[in-house]
């Protein structure tokens, strides 16, 4: 099971949360930015619906495939 790690950073004057290398909006305050990557990182343990999934590799082959909607990443938040 994958695992994504939000962390509150400074960002802009203000304050972020961050995935990866991807900042959210920025935030007036601490307390904000770690209010919103709460709501997100349990957004995103949610459960979802089944899906057939269709995409094309970079060779140009088609694949298919099922995504389950229980196959949810683990979720934190530091900082």
């Amino acid at each position: 099971m994958a695992n994504v790690h939000y962390r509150i950073v400074e960002h802009e004057g203000g304050w972020a949360y961050k995935v990866g290398d991807v900042f959210s909006e920025r935030y007036a305050t601490h307390d904000e930015a770690r209010e919103a990557a709460e709501r997100a990182a349990a957004e995103q343990m949610l459960p979802g619906e089944t899906e057939d999934i269709e995409y094309q590799d970079e060779a140009g082959d088609w694949h298919e495939e099922v995504s389950p909607g229980k196959d949810r990443p683990e979720t934190d938040v530091t900082g």
